[in-house]
């Protein structure tokens, strides 16, 4: 828990003044940016800059609207902050209200708030696991790497996703401040690196790579590798004027050990939270957890979630479990709002907010390319439900995903309500087999008359059905002429004599004929 008061005393009062601190306000979660009349993008416990807040009644109704969704504090410059109608609206909605220094810049005050944020909870994170509150504070070691290199410095994963970063990264480039802004290098950033080679150099284990400035105007990098036990953990990048001294590089890898360490504790927290993230959720699928401990340990908002359960298809074992690690890692990682996952029974589940998130979700899935060997992801998804229905969503998808395995719904991600006419014909279908329904009247002469002959009688008679008075559509599914359609309808009608005018025999056909065709 990290409060508004500690992160205002952490920055200082050069930049941030509080106007209004209330005892009992939320804690602080995460920096935004204010959009006009946009209240949709505030949380819970966020920190909420007006930047483009321009009178005192626009910023007396951001304080308004950003305390009814429950953030943390409002942060303004004078004269706006100090205004009595806004210092009115902040002490009725009992939000925190800060002034920030005039000449403080938005953007450098964004990075700082961010740093804070992340330091205080590696220190309240520490002092909750009986550590050294100083010991999980990688900003910090950032700021000591980037004193001994004397450049701004990312330290990042094997995924090029920015863990912490040190001061002065308002004297980098372009690409710096997106990578820093979105919490990973830019995807034509990265592109670009990977084009010069850096990627491959640091697997190879070189101790420093230089990469010289670029045309676009970026400027050059000095990078070191994170290794230990020859595993490759991460790496540091350290934004410089140009090519760097030996002293000063071998300087820079000296610290890679350091941060290695710490990268690694790192990791053992996260891996322990994530394996009881994942034996509980577990449970929850199979509907053994009450729903209280659900909310509060793996941390679900109280809205409708689905389950979607998702399967590797084609290639070997040995590749499709590598698929599925690497995709339950992205999942894990943050698509959508980091969705909880787990692997149980050789499928992937995933739990995920309806709406925006399973959104991101089903569009990522369907984006999944193939593996080297074939491999590709399905999934479907169970309908939105209360956390306490959980199990019942699982259900659901796993039945949705097995009309994907049997092929009768197209494409490779789909949701359960979108499947309800295939999940009808399914069930019908499946009962009548069980009732063996397919084995009463002629139709099993034209089956067998089918498998001598390959006449297709069968099928042209299911399509028929399907489509009454529409010869046209019946003979496009079958892929033949609309006469060919009419010849072997009356060679079927030779071969087994129907009254195909008489509804009910045209409807228990298609019953036996569904059951064929969806069990």
């Amino acid at each position: 828990m990290v409060s508004v008061r500690s992160v205002v005393d952490r920055v200082g009062p050069t930049l941030l003044h509080a106007l209004q601190l209330p005892d009992d306000c939320p804690a602080a979660g995460d920096v935004v940016i204010a959009e006009p009349g946009v209240p949709a993008g505030i949380a819970a416990g966020d920190l909420v800059l007006g930047v483009a807040t321009a009178d005192p009644a626009d910023a007396a109704e951001l304080v308004r609207v950003s305390a009814a969704q429950g953030a943390a504090a409002v942060l303004l410059k004078p004269p706006l902050a100090a205004k009595p109608t806004v210092r009115r609206a902040a002490k009725s909605a009992g939000i925190a209200l800060i002034q920030v220094h005039s000449a403080t810049s938005w953007a450098q005050l964004v990075w700082l708030l961010r740093t804070v944020l992340d330091a205080l909870g590696d220190e309240s994170e520490s002092l909750e696991d009986g550590g050294d509150p100083g010991s999980g504070d990688l900003f910090r070691l950032a700021d000591a790497v980037a004193s001994v290199v004397d450049a701004p410095v990312t330290i990042e994963d094997t995924n090029s996703r920015v863990l912490a970063y040190s001061a002065r990264q308002d004297l980098t480039d372009p690409a710096r401040v997106a990578t820093i802004m979105g919490r990973r290098i830019p995807d034509d950033v990265l592109a670009r690196f990977r084009s010069r080679g850096v990627f491959r150099e640091l697997s190879r284990g070189r101790q420093t790579i230089f990469v010289p400035a670029q045309r676009d105007g970026t400027l050059p990098r000095l990078i070191v590798p994170i290794r230990m036990g020859g595993e490759l953990l991460g790496s540091m990048w350290a934004v410089v004027a140009g090519p760097v001294s030996e002293e000063r590089a071998a300087a820079f890898a000296d610290a890679a050990p350091v941060v290695a360490l710490h990268l690694l504790r790192r990791r053992a927290h996260t891996d322990a939270q994530r394996r009881a993230s994942a034996e509980l959720l577990r449970a929850v699928l199979e509907g053994h957890a009450g729903q209280r401990r659900v909310v509060a340990e793996l941390d679900l908002s109280d809205e409708p979630h689905r389950v979607v359960a998702i399967e590797v298809t084609g290639g070997d074992g040995r590749d499709a479990e590598g698929l599925r690690l690497a995709l339950l890692e992205r999942i894990s990682q943050g698509i959508g709002r980091r969705p909880v996952a787990t692997e149980l029974g050789g499928l992937l589940y995933a739990v995920v907010p309806d709406g925006a998130a399973w959104a991101e979700l089903r569009d990522a899935l369907a984006a999944q390319p193939a593996s080297r060997r074939g491999g590709v992801p399905r999934a479907a998804a169970g309908a939105p439900v209360a956390v306490s229905a959980l199990a019942t969503s699982r259900t659901q998808a796993d039945e949705a995903l097995g009309l994907l395995r049997a092929g009768l719904v197209e494409g490779r991600v789909i949701a359960y309500e979108d499947a309800w006419t295939s999940l009808v014909l399914h069930r019908a279908a499946t009962g009548s087999a069980t009732a063996r329904v397919a084995d009463l009247g002629p139709l099993g002469l034209l089956r067998a008359h089918d498998e001598t002959t390959k006449a297709g009688y069968v099928d042209t008679l299911y399509e028929w059905l399907r489509h009454p008075g529409d010869p046209r559509a019946a003979a496009a599914e079958l892929r033949i002429h609309p006469n060919t359609l009419r010849y072997r309808m009356k060679r079927l009608l030779d071969l087994v004599p129907l009254d195909l005018d008489d509804p009910d025999v045209r409807l228990a056909l298609l019953t036996q004929l569904v059951a064929l065709r969806w069990s």
